[in-house]
Formats: structure tokens, C-alpha cells, sequence
């Protein structure tokens, strides 16, 4: 069983205009040109066919300022449009297919275990709003609390509430970031630090009592050379709040220099696991890391490392750990168990 902290789903179909429902070779051998965002590397059979039975769905609407494609917004009220559309795509595809469920609840979560022991396992799908230039005010928090909503991070690139790690700003959490907070406690649900400027990830910590998580975010001590990675005394103060990070084989977040497009040749298997690993050795043991592979987003296959071709190769990774020594309970706890406790403990009842 595989859980991912961080599967850009509702993007590729959105933004990507991708269908999931086919086989990934047939959508493949559809995109006879190259596709913008690279060779496809997910749909739903090959999710079934990967073992993935659970997944943080992204809501990224990219700004213009920054935008990874076409589809970036000038205004909250178009951040608010493009994510709702996303959200849209996540309720589509639990109402149209049996064995895919939105969880909001310990029970909904409950039952998507269940059904993994079964002939029909589902995919449960947790919503994640990526940035919440979105949320128009902070009171909007309910309307998307409502909508299956139960992660936020505040930023990716700079937002009404908080500084993003891509501009290099240093004015941290916003009065409304603040606000948003208190209002994002008070309906319990998670606070991503991933993406966040260093400031904005402490005054975070600091300030906000609800759980915390960080989706995708991997090692500065192995990538030094920006704050979209997390250093070793961030890596101690999630451990100790009990949240998990999520690592991402996205190559250039792996090595130092690696740029987008850059050959795959050059990276392996082996230098995810060493961001899991480094995690592991600042914190003392496998419990607070998982995957966050960004899978669906703006890259495909092509920047993912040599072993590794799309989300039927998120395996390779827990092979990878045994082969630097992990036992086959920490290799689970990365693969799913870290992820699945999280929810437990913190998903509304």
C-alpha cells in the first residue's frame, strides 16, 4: 500500500486537460506531441495498479506572476475560481466512479482502510488547497471546510497571507495569514508548511495550535540553495509537533543545480532516498517522513530519476530503503503507515 502526501490529480486534469479514466500507455500513445507538462505519468488504473489506496489531492491554482502554464490568476477571485474548478474535478470523480471516495471524516477515512482488505480497494481522496490566495477572506474557511477542504497551505508563491519561498519576501505571516489561522484551528484542519518563506514556516509553528504537515518539501541540507527545502532545525521542530514530510522525486528538487529538462541520467532512485533518509537521521528514526511526489503537476517523466517513470514506480522507493538497510516496518511507515496515523489523529470525527 502506498499513501501520497502530495498527487497533483485535479491539475492534470484541469490544467493539464488530461482524462485519468484510460490506461497510462493509452493516454500516452494519445499525446503523440509533447504534452507541455512532459510525458503523463499518472491515471486512475495505473493509481490502482501502483497500490496508491490514498492520496492528499493538490487544489493549485499557480500565480500569473510565476505560473507554471497558461493558467495562473491576477485576482483572488480568479485563484478562487480556478481552485473551485479543481475541487469540482475531486467531487466529479467520487460521484462517478464507486471505488474513489472523498475523506472528511474519521469514518470515510475508516471505510477506505477497510476496503483495502478487500476484492475492490478504494482511492480515498483528501483535498489540499496549495496556497490560499483562494480563500477570498478568511471567513470563506467554512465554505471550503464544507466543500471536503481539510488542508491549507498559506502560500507557494506570495499570497494575501503569507510569504512563498519563490520571490525570496521575508514579511512572513499577513494580519489576515493571523487571522486565517485562528479560523483554520477552530474547524481542525491541517496547516502544510511546505512551500512556505522561512519566516512565514516559524511564525507558523509558533502561532498555530491545529495540526501541522508538510507535503512536499525535501532536504536544504542536500539542496542548499533555496528556501523551498527544509532545513535540519525545521526537520526538528515538524518531528516534534508530530508531523510528517513529504518527499518528492521531482529531480530538481533532489540535486543541487539540477534544472527542469535537465538529462534523468543523472539522478537515481537513490537520491530520493536520500533526502528520506536524511530526515530520518536529523529526526532518529522513520516516523515522520512519507511520499509527496507532486505527481500530475507541471513535469512529467522526463524529470523524474532514472528507475523511476510514473506513479507505478513509487515502489522503487521502498526498495531503495532496503537497500540502505531500512526494515520492512520503517519501509512501510514511509510508504503509508506515517500518513495514515496523521489522519487518524487529526481527521474530524
Amino acid at each position: 500500500m502506498i499513501i501520497d502526501g502530495h498527487l497533483e490529480l485535479a491539475y492534470d486534469a484541469v490544467v493539464n486537460g488530461r482524462s485519468h479514466q484510460n490506461l497510462l500507455a493509452d493516454l500516452r500513445a494519445r499525446e503523440k506531441r509533447r504534452h507541455p507538462a512532459g510525458i503523463a505519468t499518472l491515471t486512475l488504473p495505473a493509481l490502482a495498479e501502483a497500490g496508491v489506496g490514498l492520496a492528499l489531492g493538490t487544489i493549485f491554482a499557480p500565480p500569473a506572476a510565476k505560473r507554471t502554464s497558461e493558467f495562473g490568476y491576477h485576482t483572488q477571485q480568479q485563484a478562487e475560481q480556478m481552485a473551485q474548478a479543481q475541487l469540482d474535478y475531486y467531487h466529479r470523480l467520487a460521484d462517478e466512479n464507486e471505488t474513489i471516495r472523498l475523506m472528511r471524516s474519521q469514518s470515510e477515512l475508516a471505510a477506505v482502510v477497510e476496503s483495502w482488505e478487500g476484492e475492490r480497494p478504494f482511492l480515498g481522496i483528501v483535498p489540499l488547497l496549495k496556497g490560499a490566495d483562494p480563500i477570498r477572506e478568511p471567513e470563506a474557511v467554512e465554505m471550503w471546510f464544507e466543500r471536503g477542504v481539510r488542508l491549507i497551505g498559506l502560500a507557494w508563491d506570495d499570497t494575501a497571507y503569507a510569504s512563498g519561498f519563490l520571490r525570496g519576501s521575508r514579511f512572513g505571516l499577513t494580519k489576515a495569514g493571523h487571522q486565517l489561522l485562528e479560523i483554520m484551528a477552530d474547524f481542525g484542519l491541517f496547516a502544510d508548511a511546505s512551500h512556505l518563506s522561512e519566516k512565514a514556516f516559524f511564525e507558523l509553528l509558533d502561532s498555530y495550535p491545529g495540526p501541522l504537515i508538510a507535503t512536499q518539501s525535501n532536504a536544504r541540507a542536500l539542496v542548499p540553495d533555496s528556501e523551498r527545502h527544509l532545513s535540519d532545525t525545521q526537520i526538528m521542530r515538524l518531528g516534534e509537533r508530530g508531523a510528517v514530510i513529504g518527499v518528492s522525486p521531482y529531480n530538481p528538487l533532489l540535486r543541487r543545480g539540477h534544472r527542469h529538462g535537465d538529462p534523468k541520467q543523472l539522478l537515481t532512485v537513490e537520491n530520493v532516498v536520500a533526502h528520506i533518509d536524511h530526515i530520518c537521521q536529523v529526526l532518529g528514526d522513520a516516523a515522520h517522513v512519507g511520499l509527496g511526489s507532486g505527481l500530475g503537476g507541471p513535469f512529467g517523466a522526463a524529470d523524474l530519476p532514472t528507475g523511476m517513470d510514473s506513479v507505478l514506480d513509487l515502489a522503487a522507493i521502498g526498495t531503495g530503503l532496503k537497500e540502505r538497510g531500512y526494515g520492512a516496518g520503517e519501509i512501510t511507515a514511509v510508504l503509508y503507515q506515517n500518513w495514515l496515523r496523521l489522519l487518524q489523529n487529526a481527521l474530524p470525527v
